[in-house]
This record gives structure tokens, sequence and C-alpha cells, in this order.
């Protein structure tokens, strides 16, 4: 055995001779960026051996300066005696202190509004079928002595003329302490059905004011919950993280193959369930004064991967061909089925999934995008951890799924990370010195790059003549920001060391960063100008372009276009939407009619599997390129590049 101390969390484990640096850090609780799961394929679980030695693996993705240093991979580490190991701030900041779309409240205001105003456009109601009532009950007596749920049934029966009711035993369990606690002045939460209620919850004295739902967001990368008030559809607090499940795996294909391996199923469920969604809800809680009881709905969304570990369900038929999932539509669930800190009897409901591969996440936003009540031809991009894509109208809407990887949020470029304290997010570079002006999330030193800065970043060098429209970097340049290494990889130096005091290294993105981004942009393109072409359009049918996603309001949609990742067309035609996901959960949490629109649109949406479709994989190598091998698809960027 041998003991292993995480500085500066100072939490010490002890493991076995052999073991893995990487699945101890996992079982201390210490969060060390691995998006690759530990196959050594992405180099960002960088750590430091402050003391004592180990079994580590040489790899490409430590530099010799970085060996010299002490750093290592984790996942490619084994222990062989007491150490003490450094793990890097950053790492703990892209997970903690991530930059969330939908955590901004004044901004989502407006998209909650816009959703609102949508429903009532379309004439779709904000009934639920949740009802609060205060009730006053006859008194025991000698001459009246029938049993306490004797007596709430027939005060029920005779004032409401309902005939049926049904208790939870929760209720039961309580209902003789409450009825006298205010003198038999009981308010009653109750799902009410055709010719019978289900009493959900009971409470002394009126409380009809008191109820509560949740919209929550389960994204691949982030989590975000609102609690909304039921009576007013008011938003009242919202609370977000990193998704728990991050530590596993950045994409879902290192997720599922993670949960499957050693039956890691319920670990993967208990990461988003105990460590991501009941930590947001009990802070919630914490601060507005709301009782878990009071909340009696919850509405979730996230893509079908997510939805499949949230119920615990086997997932690796997602990623096999012919990519089958296990469900589409979610039975019908309740607080206590899925471990939610919500009443017991909450009615929980997951957003239907399309297919494996676009899930509930995608017809929530696109619910609150408005497609399927509009006459305009709509192309609805989501720039997540995945990339999905919808185009339709109110008569048609077709979809797929795009194997981007997690390059937007980050994942595959050397310095890549989230949006988090020390991230870039936005670049622009000087035509002669080919200085960088760089903006920083926290206002601090750099760490590394984002998804909104690495477009940026790309476009610029392509602007500036950096690099060539294959993304090589240009030979011929003196300029100390450009150099080659040892393997004549050329890379362009971001930030030296020596101009910031955390700065360990430089800064750098090469040859093989560009090249992963220029693969995932394209992608994206290739995906939507396949799927537009499936039915016999181009991309001139387009009345509008809605980007939802992760990289958020940081998108800048020209540079997106000049390096082929939007297609080329009226700037005034694109739209950020924010977190889609999070207000389609919204909709369908204040309105019975926005669920059955969902329902419909999950049911109706037309699935096309790319890997099959005859032209995608010619039309994704032509779109390898800045902005793409035909360069009369961007009329604009030729122009501009001429």
């Amino acid at each position: 055995m041998a003991k292993v101390l995480f500085k500066p969390q100072n939490k010490e484990i002890e493991g076995e001779i052999g073991e893995n640096l990487l699945e101890l850090a996992r079982k201390t609780d210490i969060f060390i960026d691995a998006p690759c799961n530990g196959s050594q394929s992405c180099g960002k679980c960088k750590v430091k051996l402050l003391e004592g030695k180990c079994d580590s693996e040489k790899s490409i993705h430590i530099s010799d300066e970085e060996l010299d240093q002490g750093y290592i991979l984790a996942c490619a580490t084994k222990i062989t005696e007491d150490i003490v190991i450094g793990v890097p701030s950053k790492l703990s900041s892209s997970m903690h202190g991530m930059k969330i779309e939908g955590s901004d409240k004044k901004v989502d205001k407006k998209l909650f509004d816009r959703g609102r105003q949508l429903l009532e456009d379309n004439d779709l109601s904000y009934s639920s079928n949740i009802v609060k009532q205060y009730i006053e009950l006859d008194k025991p007596s000698l001459d009246d002595n029938i049993s306490d749920v004797d007596r709430l049934e027939r005060h029920v029966r005779q004032c409401a003329g309902i005939p049926g009711i049904d208790f939870r035993v929760d209720v039961l369990r309580k209902i003789t302490k409450v009825l006298r606690e205010e003198d038999f002045k009981v308010t009653l939460t109750y799902l009410k059905k055709k010719n019978k209620i289900t009493i959900l919850n009971i409470e002394a004295g009126n409380t009809e004011e008191k109820l509560y739902g949740l919209a929550i967001d389960i994204g691949t990368t982030s989590v975000v919950v609102c609690l909304v008030n039921l009576i007013t559809n008011e938003v009242i607090e919202k609370a977000s993280s990193g998704n728990s499940q991050i530590k596993y795996g950045a994409d879902v294909i290192n997720r599922i193959v993670f949960a499957v391996r050693k039956n890691n199923i319920e670990l993967m469920r208990k990461a988003i369930v105990d460590d991501t969604l009941n930590p947001l809800m009990e802070s919630i809680y914490e601060k507005t004064g709301v009782e878990k009881d009071n909340v009696v709905r919850v509405v979730l969304s996230g893509n079908t991967t997510m939805s499949t570990l949230f119920l615990g369900i086997y997932p690796d038929y997602l990623r096999l061909e012919p990519y089958i999932p296990p469900f589409l539509k979610s039975p019908n669930l309740m607080g206590e089925n899925v471990g939610l800190n919500v009443n017991g009897s909450a009615l929980v409901y997951l957003a239907p999934n399309v297919a494996s591969y676009v899930g509930g996440d995608i017809t929530a936003g696109v619910l609150s995008a408005g497609i399927w009540a509009s006459e305009e031809n709509t192309l609805f991009i989501d720039l997540g951890t995945n990339g999905e894509i919808v185009f339709g109208n109110k008569d048609f809407m077709m979809c797929c799924a795009c194997s981007a990887g997690p390059a937007f949020e980050g994942g595959g470029i050397g310095c890549g990370m989230r949006a988090s304290a020390g991230a870039i997010e936005k670049v622009d570079i000087d035509k002669d010195t080919l200085q960088p002006k760089l903006t920083i999330i926290g206002d601090c030193d750099p760490a590394g790059i984002c998804g909104s800065g690495i477009i940026d970043l790309i476009c610029q060098m392509l602007l500036k003549g950096v690099i060539d429209r294959r993304g090589k970097i240009q030979r011929e340049s003196n300029n100390r920001r450009i150099r080659f290494n040892e393997h004549e990889i050329g890379e362009y130096v971001l930030a030296f060391k020596e101009d910031y005091e955390e700065l360990e290294n430089d800064l750098v993105v090469d040859e093989i960063d560009i090249d992963s981004f220029i693969r995932a942009k394209g992608a994206i393109y290739s995906g939507a100008s396949v799927l537009i072409e499936s039915l016999g359009m181009d991309f001139e049918v387009i009345d509008k372009v809605y980007i939802a996603g992760g990289i958020g309001n940081n998108l800048d949609i020209e540079n997106s276009i000049l390096i082929g990742l939007l297609p080329d067309v009226d700037r005034s035609k694109f739209q950020y939407i924010g977190n889609s996901s999070l207000v389609g959960s919204y909709l369908t949490l204040i309105s019975s009619d926005a669920r059955h629109k969902l329902e419909e649109i999950g049911s109706e949406m037309t699935y096309v599997e790319l890997s099959v479709y005859p032209t995608y994989m010619d039309e994704f190598v032509s779109a390898c390129f800045l902005p793409h091998t035909n360069i009369d698809q961007f009329p604009t960027v030729k122009d501009l590049l001429d």
C-alpha cells in the first residue's frame, strides 16, 4: 500500500501498489479533467509530482520542459510509493468555476418571456393538472368519530363532487398530526384526474400560495436548475454547475464506455443525481426558504445518453450500430423513483428523445424556438458538447447529429479548456506584429482557451496570414510567435510565460489543434448542408438561423462564417436563443398544452442518420478546409480573402 496526498486540497488516500493515479483521484473526489476518460489521447489530466516517485509512461502530451518541471499524466501513472501530487487550479475551475449559459437571470428573463409569448400567440394555455386548495374540515366528536382519512374523503366528495381519492403512503404517515396542527384547517396539493384525485401533500393552515416546480437542463458539460412559482409562473431562483459526470469523460461516448465498464451505471446515475442535481436544489432551497415538499413537479431535458444515465439504464446500445435507444418517452416518474430532493410524490417528466443522438434537449429546444409554429424555413444549431441540427417549419422538421466532439468547449485542443476563470474567450491579432489582444474570463492571467476564443483565434490567424486555408502555419514568417517544434509541427504562441505570473509554460496552439477544430467545424457545416440537401434544397432557402448551446453570446457570427462553421447567408437571419433546452423545460413545466406540443414535436421530427447518408463523407472532407474547398459556397468570405 502507498499513500497519495493531493494538494492544494490536502486530501489523502491509500491505494494498492500499481493502482492508477486518475482512479485514486476519483475515489478521493478530486476533480481532474480527463475528457478521454483515461485513454491517454487528450493530455488534459496533467498533474505535478511534488514528492516521491511513481511509474509514469512517457507521453507525447508532456513536453521535455514540462517533464523537467515534474508534470505527469494522471491516467498514465501508477503509484509505487508515498507521493504528493499538485493539482493545477485550472483543472478544478474547469468544473466548479464554469461560465454557464442559462445561469444569467437577466438574460434568461427575456428568453422566458419570449417563450411565454410564443405559447400565448399559439393559444397554448398555462393550465395544470396539479391543484393546491385550502379546506376546513368538520372536527371529530363522539357523534362523528370516523377516521381522519374518511373525514377528508367525505369533505372532498361533498364539496368538490369528486368520487375517488388516492393517498400516497407518505401523506398517510403525517395526516393525523397535520390535521390537528391548525384545528382541521389544511391545504391539499393534489393531482387532478377525470373522476378522482391523488393527494400529493397535506399541510397545516393555508399555504395555497406555496406551489413550486423545477425546470432542469441536464447538459453533458453543465447543468442548470430553475425554481418556478407554479401560481405566477415566475422563475424565482436558479443554480448551475458542471455535470459531475465530467470526470468520467467529456463526451457521451466516453461516458457510455465508462458506465458499462465494471458495471459503473449506478455510479454514473449518482454522479448526476446525488452529486449534481440534489446539491443544486439544496442551494436553491437554502437561498429561498422553499421546502422540498412544496416542489411537486419537475421537468428535465437532456440528450438521450444523459436521460438514460439519469434513470440508471444500460446505455451501451446507444453507441453501437444500429444505434437503438432504450426509450424515447420515459414512463411516469415520481420524485422518490429517481432520488430527487423534492416531494416524494412529485411528478417527474423527461422531455422525449428522437433518436440515440438527438434527445430531449433538442425537442425542448425546438419547442422554445417556435419552429413548429412558423412558416419560415428555420435552421436550428445546438453548439454544445454534441452538435445537433434541426431544419424545418410548421409543416416538417428534419434533424441530425454531428460527431463534432467537445471541441466547442475546449476539448481536443492542447491548451483548450471550458469557459471558466482564466479561459481566453475572445482574440484579436495585430496584422503587423501578430501580437494577440486577449479577453480573459475572470480578468486574470490566461490558463487556456475556450470554444469562442478558438473560433476567434483561427479566424484571426487566417485573416492575418498566420495560417493558410488548410490550417497550416506559414513557414516563411520570422515572427517570434510562430515557431516549429522538433517534429516540425508549427505553433502560434498566444501567451509567453514570462509575461504572466501564473503561467508556467507558454500557451500555444499548434497545427494539430487547428486540424482538430477544423474537423469539428466541418462536421457541423457538412451536417447542416446534407440535412438541407436531403430535401432537395440548399442554404438559399433559409429564412432564420437559430444558434443555441454552450458557446453562447460570445460566439462571433462573422468569424464563424469566415472559418466555415456557419453558412454564408444574410447576417440578419442569425439569432442566438440561449439555453433553449432550459426554456423548453420551463414552458413544459408551466403548461400542459406545451407538454402535449413537445410530445408532438418528438414524434413528428424525422431523424437522418448521417453515417449512412451517401454524400455525407464527401461533404465532410470538403468542409475540412477554411472555409471550404468550394469557396463559392462562401461568396462574402471569398471577396474578403481575395
